[in-house]
């Protein structure tokens, strides 16, 4: 397990929403985890002026097995290089400076979206979506850009599937599908009413629901079956965190894809050989 890693991109993302004592703890891991990974879970409440119990609660909102997981994150994120910040533009600022920071907080985003995800989910939404008659993906606004991706690379492997950013036409489609049917979930919050009532709706259908959302507990991700997160991407005045929290997306439905394509490798080869040729064919 030495190879796990999130532990701290995953503290500073749930920080601010958890309880106080919970947040205590969370606080003093930031600011000395290697001392932390060292401590014994009652030594840790301790030092944060806290309770052993704390610590073991503050485990389970994290989602979590318990103290160890997270020790062992934390010492995974320490293994690595120093985290770089994610950076805004200033006013007038020079293009070459843009380029650098744009391009840093898309990689910083790439690799904390990668941390975070677990594989265990991730086998789970590749089982759903590699038996589904159908898949729908649903977001709104930047969200829809990931959903439309989703739609684009599965229609290449003969899936069925579509997308909606129009909740009326998404909740129509929804309404005659059944279990073995897939409702793909984006919104980077989590808390997008539509997406979540979307959701709800193919629950109620007995549908398999899958969310992308930032790590944490939402709306979306409470009626979802399977759970895919990202990093929380940092927001910033020019949104750069926007951007951020799209190519998390993506990369996430890049991942998806992948798997996908791996598990039912030669079928893929075919069917990508297939999509190639028609439009050779259509470019004479």
């Amino acid at each position: 397990m030495s190879h796990i890693k999130g532990g701290l991109v995953i503290l500073k993302e749930m920080v601010n929403s958890l309880p106080p004592s919970e947040k205590k703890i969370a606080e003093y891991i930031l600011k000395n985890p290697e001392e932390s990974i060292l401590l014994t879970a009652l030594m840790l409440g301790e030092k944060s002026k806290t309770s052993s119990a704390a610590v073991i609660r503050l485990c389970k909102s994290l989602g979590f097995s318990g103290f160890q997981e997270l020790k062992i994150r934390v010492a995974g994120d320490l293994q690595k290089q120093a985290v770089t910040e994610y950076r805004d533009i200033e006013p007038n600022e020079g293009f070459k400076n843009i380029i650098d920071k744009v391009t840093t907080n898309t990689i910083q985003t790439i690799k904390e979206t990668a941390d975070i995800i677990n594989e265990q989910s991730l086998q789970n939404a590749v089982k759903a979506l590699a038996s589904a008659p159908s898949i729908i993906c649903f977001g709104v606004g930047a969200s829809y850009i990931a959903a439309k991706d989703a739609e684009q690379k599965f229609l290449r492997i003969n899936k069925n599937a579509h997308a909606f950013s129009d909740v009326h036409m998404a909740a129509t489609t929804i309404a005659n599908k059944g279990p073995d049917d897939v409702v793909i979930g984006i919104s980077f919050s989590g808390k997008t009413e539509e997406v979540a009532r979307l959701l709800k709706l193919a629950k109620h259908k007995n549908t398999t629901t899958i969310s992308i959302t930032k790590y944490g507990n939402s709306a979306v991700s409470s009626y979802s079956d399977i759970q895919l997160h990202t990093s929380a991407a940092r927001e910033a005045r020019m949104r750069s965190g926007a951007t951020s929290s799209r190519i998390a997306q993506l990369h996430v439905i890049d991942i998806l894809f992948m798997c996908l394509a791996s598990v039912h490798y030669e079928q893929t080869v075919e069917y990508l050989d297939e999509t190639k040729g028609a439009i050779s064919f259509l470019k004479g």
